[in-house]
């Protein structure tokens, strides 16, 4: 049996806006294994986000504890934690976030210029990441000469190119037309096949459904389902 990579139990976060109490999850557990792919569902304001920035290693439970990889991620300082979210997670965007100045190859090549690796090697690694995307004819392209979905799979090649267990996808194709959202879907169950773990979080019931296991969120709790048993209306 695959080992856990995620284990959460009974985290909370609470926020302040204004004068009024946020309870953005409350008291969530969750076990995700190794070689998972999971599709987090909720409509606007049900806690995708906070969840998202809680397994991503971008913010802190006010309860619960939360272990990935084996290391409890409460007890970690902040540099620890930029080391787990660069070793561990490759973050993929709706948004894509690419520098326009710079070209998909040097987009991709970018974290590993931060982990200080030679030239040389870090333009083969992230040509292999465009390969496997199917993008490495558009290398020396920049984002303006690529097409929303050419520029996701650049996002995803640059997500890839520090060879992390996990890829954490928020809203990826939401800026994409539905051709081209099951090309990107398509790419990720290959990946997934290919040993990542795939955590995609989503308000898309035609994305959430092809991924193995879906859990909804709604107001800051978590339930777990199996897509026969969830309606599309339930997700906005």
């Amino acid at each position: 049996m695959a080992k856990s990579i995620i284990e959460i139990q009974n985290m909370t976060k609470t926020y302040r806006l204004g004068g009024e109490v946020v309870q953005a999850l409350q008291g969530i557990s969750l076990q995700i294994h190794s070689g998972d792919f999971l599709a987090i569902v909720g409509p606007s304001g049900s806690g995708k986000s906070t969840f998202m920035n809680m397994i991503g290693c971008l913010d802190r439970p006010d309860a619960g504890s939360y272990f990935l990889d084996g290391k409890e991620i409460a007890r970690l300082n902040d540099n620890e934690l930029a080391a787990i979210r660069n070793e561990k997670i490759g973050f993929i965007f709706q948004n894509f976030f690419l520098l326009p100045r710079l070209t998909a190859l040097e987009n991709v090549e970018l974290p590993l210029l931060y982990r200080g690796m030679k030239i040389k090697e870090r333009q083969q690694i992230a040509q292999e990441c465009l390969k496997k995307v199917g993008l490495i004819e558009r290398a020396h392209h920049l984002p303006s000469q690529l097409s929303g979905g050419q520029q996701q799979r650049v996002a995803i090649a640059r997500a890839l190119v520090g060879n992390p267990p996990i890829l954490l996808a928020d809203e990826p194709t939401g800026a994409l037309d539905s051709k081209t959202s099951q090309e990107i879907i398509n790419i990720m169950k290959g990946l997934n096949e290919q040993g990542h773990t795939i955590i995609i979080i989503t308000h898309d019931w035609e994305v959430a459904k092809q991924a193995k296991r879906i859990v909804r969120i709604q107001d800051g709790r978590l339930f777990e389902s199996r897509g026969d048993f969830i309606e599309a209306s339930s997700v906005d």
